[in-house]
């Protein structure tokens, strides 16, 4: 059976799709010093994306290796792996489970629960389907991006480290964005 949200996507194909990390990315981006942005990424991440027969009835698991984070500057990327911000010592992994897509309008939204430090927390994220189509190598692949803002406070990730002037080094609110291509599993 056909239904109205997987024929608004062409190509739709539904089956159970491994994230490709060489062709993915997992960033974020944060105001630093009140005055500009700074953006990271993690390099390690995996998950399974499991497209229903109707999109609304697809899943997603995923999980971050906080380890591997990267904003271009090591003394940095070693304060923020510290327990001053995200403990990778005690919390190494965080991981995301869905707990539902739905429509809104003519777009998506992912609905989950995110865990970061040990703090899990439900999450919304706008969802975009870039497609479906075959690749250069006999299989099938799946593009997804997906977006929210999260305020770190809310799984932990609390250090105060206030201006002089006002305002914070670190804002509270983390946009976070995930361009992710995924393959289908043969079989």
């Amino acid at each position: 059976m056909t239904t109205a949200a997987s024929t608004q996507i062409p190509g739709y194909v539904a089956g159970t799709w491994d994230i490709d990390p060489a062709h993915s990315d997992v960033s974020f981006t944060v105001r630093h010093m009140m005055v500009s942005k700074v953006r990271g990424r993690f390099g390690a991440f995996s998950g399974e994306i499991v497209t229903g027969d109707d999109l609304r009835s697809s899943t997603v698991t995923a999980t971050i290796d906080a380890t591997s984070i990267d904003t271009n500057n090591d003394q940095r990327d070693g304060h923020i792996r510290s327990a001053d911000f995200f403990d990778v010592a005690n919390h190494p992994e965080w991981t995301f489970r869905s707990t539902g897509v739905r429509a809104d309008g003519q777009d998506h939204v992912l609905d989950g629960e995110l865990t970061i430090k040990g703090v899990t927390k439900p999450v919304t994220l706008d969802l975009e389907v870039g497609g479906f189509g075959a690749d250069a190598w006999g299989g099938t692949r799946a593009g997804f991006t997906a977006t929210t803002t999260i305020n770190r406070n809310d799984f932990g990730v609390d250090i105060a480290m206030p201006l002089d002037g006002g305002g914070m080094v670190v804002s509270d609110k983390v946009q976070i964005t995930l361009e992710i291509q995924a393959v289908l599993r043969a079989g």
